[in-house]
């Protein structure tokens, strides 16, 4: 079975560095890595990490720095579809500097700019699950009405408010968001989700249905780094969904979460999180 995601990827340029700098500032960096980045993306990685197949619809085109990001999604095991194959202009790039000490880290980026094509022609025919990240609006409604149509599950990473989410939300099942997602008006249960869940960095995750709410405890870990957590555990939420049922859907995700800060460097944590998955 696959999942699918449906978002953005960029090129990540990671330095990790004994101190962030002060503005005007210089420091020397420890290591660079270069990898593919972005919610849907590291998610994406976060399936098939955990041993499902995860196909990642996004926007790469054929500019040299769309290689990087490819070969990195290649060498762990995610199928790319790109719905902007001829485009010329160079992917979205993220510079990101991590703190050595506590894996604190700071992030300068900018996200897709265009919004090319809507939908592929083709989709795989064994979908269970489907992440969208809302970064590409008309890409998001139309694979988020295309599961719909199959009964596919939708989960959404919230991130911060767009514009789309007016659209989106009412063909979402879960959606995820940290503590500081702010919603102009009514909240997310109140706009019809049916599952809301907010994540609070180390502090507990809480969910909310129709029926019930709670909250769980994020496992106590050292943080080494924490660039892309969120993405790792919205990953492992969705490989998640159909296997587990709340509570349980969310404990597995903070575990997942949880082995990924432990690790330095954007891929690292891979094959730890690998041995977490449910076979």
């Amino acid at each position: 079975m696959t999942v699918l995601l449906a978002g953005l990827c960029t090129v990540d340029l990671v330095q990790r560095v004994a101190e962030l700098p002060s503005p005007g500032e210089k420091v020397q960096s420890l290591g660079v890595e270069v990898a593919a980045g972005g919610p849907a993306t590291n998610a994406a990685v976060t399936v098939a990490a955990l041993g499902e197949e995860a196909v990642l619809v996004t926007a790469l085109g054929r500019h040299p720095l769309a290689g990087l990001a490819r070969a990195d999604l290649a060498g762990h095991g995610v199928r790319i579809v790109d719905i902007a194959p001829e485009q010329d202009e160079p992917p979205a790039v993220s510079a990101v500097a991590v703190r050595d000490r506590d894996g604190e880290r700071t992030v300068v980026s900018r996200n897709a700019g265009s919004n090319p094509g809507a939908m592929p022609s083709e989709l795989p025919d064994d979908v269970r699950a489907v992440l969208v990240d809302g970064h590409l609006p008309r890409l998001a409604l139309g694979v988020a009405r295309w599961a719909r149509e199959r009964g596919v599950p939708v989960v959404l990473d919230a991130g911060s408010w767009k514009p789309v989410l007016d659209d989106l939300l009412p063909l979402v099942d879960i959606a995820a968001c940290s503590a500081r997602f702010r919603a102009p008006g009514p909240s997310l249960r109140e706009r019809g989700v049916p599952t809301v869940v907010v994540t609070n960095g180390p502090g507990p995750v809480r969910w909310e249905t129709s029926d019930d709410a709670g909250e769980i405890e994020v496992p106590r870990v050292p943080a080494v780094d924490t660039l892309g957590a969120g993405d790792v555990w919205h990953g492992a939420l969705v490989y998640g969904v159909g296997r587990f049922g709340l509570p349980e859907l969310i404990r597995f995700a903070n575990e997942v979460a949880a082995e990924k800060v432990r690790h330095a460097g954007p891929r690292t944590w891979v094959p730890e999180v690998g041995k977490l998955g449910v076979r």
